[in-house]
């Protein structure tokens, strides 16, 4: 699997399927024919894209997620696979019967990951953790202390200016984060249902309203992949930098770039992948920590 990001925000096209291919068709262009077990997320924020029943069955067989966007071209709904792995009623029992200590435990490693991960970008882009290296070490069982709100707090202001603040509605780079987290969530929750698990059953997030809590979870360490673009982005263009084609691309390279997973170079799909079942082997008891990708500099891929 190549694991492809299809985006299609920017004309209006006709996806349908042909010999188990998804077929797509532009006006006044040659039809193109891409294999499903080639494409992880399939975007879709264009009104004038129209797509069959077929696309959306062929796609989830396959284990890809659909993605739908609203009129901003902001990510509003997700279409994950319902039968992704072979004993996945047997991890969904152990997930659901994991005890909360142990998801205290698991929690505390991904804050520490997330909050290095900060630290680490600050430090390459302006030249100080803020203190966030020594902060992630304090992050007890279940953090208890609040470390990620602390880290919050001097993380945003530091990336982006004392003025910024991270509000999901707000119409400057906000919502440049809110694209590519959302890239980022369907990726994590696609390797979340590869892997046997439930993407609702979280370790720390819980709301009721929220499907994918465990994809949030898992996706936390990874958010400073997006937040490098981001930074990218406004250095150029400014906070009011427009959601459209060549700002997609940005992000997406990003999260389509490779980071180090235990001293070698994968790419995000795989690092998601290799982290979901990492879990899974905690849950079984096979393994004690979670395997997440080390924070640092990500390499675009070749």
């Amino acid at each position: 699997m190549t694991d492809r990001i299809l985006d299609f925000s920017e004309e209006p096209a006709r996806l349908s399927v042909k010999d188990s291919l998804l077929v797509i068709i532009r006006e006044d262009k040659e039809p193109i024919t891409i294999p499903f077990a080639d494409i992880g997320v399939l975007v879709v924020s264009n009104p004038q894209v129209t797509y069959t029943q077929a696309v959306l069955a062929g796609l989830v067989k396959r284990g890809g997620a659909f993605v739908a966007c609203d009129h901003r071209h902001l990510p509003i709904g997700m279409l994950l696979p319902l039968d992704a792995h072979y004993i996945q009623t047997e991890r969904y029992a152990l997930q659901a019967a994991a005890p909360l200590p142990l998801r205290k435990r698991l929690w505390r490693e991904i804050v520490r990951a997330k909050v290095r991960a900060q630290g680490t970008l600050l430090m390459e882009m302006r030249g100080s953790d803020e203190g966030l290296l020594a902060l992630a070490v304090k992050t007890r069982s279940g953090d208890a202390s609040n470390i990620e709100a602390q880290a919050s707090r001097r993380y945003w202001p530091a990336l982006f200016g004392e003025t910024f603040r991270r509000v999901r509605e707000a119409e400057d780079q906000n919502r440049l984060l809110n694209y590519g987290y959302a890239i980022l969530r369907a990726i994590v929750a696609r390797a979340a249902c590869a892997a046997g698990l439930h993407p609702s059953l979280g370790l720390h997030h819980h709301n009721r309203y929220n499907s994918f809590c465990l994809a949030d979870d898992l996706m936390e360490p990874l958010r400073p992949m997006v937040d490098r673009a981001v930074w990218q982005l406004v250095q150029e263009g400014g906070p009011e930098t427009p959601l459209g084609p060549r700002t997609k691309t940005v992000i997406l390279e990003a999260v389509c770039a490779r980071v180090q997973v235990q001293g070698e170079s994968r790419t995000l799909f795989d690092a998601a992948s290799i982290l979901a079942a990492s879990l899974v082997a905690v849950f079984e008891k096979k393994a004690k920590c979670l395997v997440l990708p080390e924070p640092g500099r990500a390499q675009a891929n070749p």
